[in-house]
């Protein structure tokens, strides 16, 4: 029987170096500044989904530079193209992405071996960047159900800022102004017969949502859904 192979990381060394070239070039351009990172959890936690807004395309960079595990995230397809990113970012466990309203077969098995391995994946729901009002694009339910079918909890991220440094429609970044991360408490996903049901990853999706939009104290149930 043939086995699956796991999934090849860069070396630790080479994304530690990333991670601190990413920090040096946006701490002066863009004032970067992380919050929570105390809810990071440890690679040895295990797989881990990171749900984030989206409001940039260097958001996947600077939601990177404080974790020190391995990672994966989704790139939509045609970044893959362009001269120089495409290669870089494929090299630092970028994988392909179409701009749909779910996510493809490959994808998701892509997603599921990754977090299988202990790896984290990150995902923004909103499947593409927000305007320059800042305001939260439609949640699609990707992250609540590769969540439900790995089985591994998903921590919120919250971009702010980057609606005044690269939103939809605008062709290069604004530089000197501030990008604020922060890294929320960890939703569990729960257990139980009907976790796969529409109703569960609809509490899941609409957690999520409260917790990067900042109202997650609307949601009694705290940093878990009920089954």
């Amino acid at each position: 029987m043939t086995q699956t192979r796991p999934d090849r990381y860069p070396p630790k060394i080479t994304v530690a170096a990333v991670r601190l070239l990413a920090y040096l070039i946006s701490k002066p351009l863009w004032f970067v500044r992380f919050n929570g990172k105390e809810n990071i959890p440890p690679e040895s936690a295990g797989g881990i989904i990171i749900a984030s807004n989206h409001q940039t395309y260097i958001d996947p960079v600077w939601i990177c530079i404080p974790l020190s595990r391995r990672v994966r995230y989704l790139a939509i397809e045609k970044a893959f193209h362009w001269p120089v990113i495409g290669a870089v970012i494929k090299f630092l466990g970028a994988f392909p992405v179409k701009q749909t309203d779910g996510l493809s077969v490959s994808t998701i098995k892509v997603a599921l071996r990754s977090l299988r391995e202990g790896a984290a994946v990150i995902i923004f729901p909103e499947g593409e960047r927000e305007f320059a009002d800042g305001k939260l694009l439609p949640f699609k339910q990707g992250a609540a159900r590769l969540a439900v079918q790995a089985g591994v909890g998903i921590l919120p991220v919250t971009v702010s800022g980057g609606d005044r440094i690269w939103p939809q429609g605008q062709k290069y970044p604004r530089i000197f102004r501030r990008a604020v991360i922060t890294y929320h408490p960890k939703i569990e996903i729960p257990c139980g017969r009907d976790i796969k049901s529409d109703e569960v990853i609809e509490q899941i999706t609409s957690a999520l949502e409260a917790a990067i939009s900042g109202r997650a104290n609307e949601h009694s149930s705290g940093n878990s859904v009920a089954a």
